[in-house]
């Protein structure tokens, strides 16, 4: 797992061509025009998901990992808490999804705040869960870049 700010993104484009792809994407699109939705960057290589939601309590968090894509998490406008743990401190909820790339967990973590300009890069290994507020609800816009391993 690694957050950081879009303005050092370059670091990260050497760890592979479709997370510079992904990045690039985030550092050089008016993200604050861009609708929800899907979106091929690179075909399903690499995909831009938009999303607007309000954040939720942390009671109610759901874990979440995925096997075939990486997510980079970025969020445009608002705040939000992201937890996190690794795998193997998390017990399997559900049975894997092939068609969602998803699996479900249980099980505790730390939570990290990922404000407007701030993105998160999580591997398979790295449960997560997004989407949750600060202190009370707020209006989140989020890019979440898929990258095929």
């Amino acid at each position: 797992m690694i957050i950081d700010r879009l303005e050092n993104a370059h670091i990260y484009g050497k760890l592979s061509d479709r997370i510079k792809t992904a990045l690039d994407f985030l550092e050089f699109s008016d993200l604050m025009a861009l609708k929800p939705g899907r979106y091929e960057i690179d075909g399903s290589k690499v995909i831009a998901i938009c999303e607007e939601y309000t954040t939720k309590l942390k009671e109610n968090v759901v874990w979440e990992a995925h096997r075939k894509y990486i997510d980079i998490q970025f969020v445009v406008k608002g705040t939000e808490l992201i937890g996190y743990s690794n795998i193997e401190n998390m017990r399997m909820a559900t049975q894997y999804e092939p068609q969602k790339d998803i699996l479900n967990f249980e099980g505790n973590g730390n939570f990290f705040l990922l404000s407007s300009g701030t993105f998160m890069i999580l591997m398979p290994h790295d449960v997560h869960a997004p989407g949750l507020c600060v202190a009370e609800p707020e209006c989140v816009k989020k890019i979440v870049m898929k990258v095929l391993i």
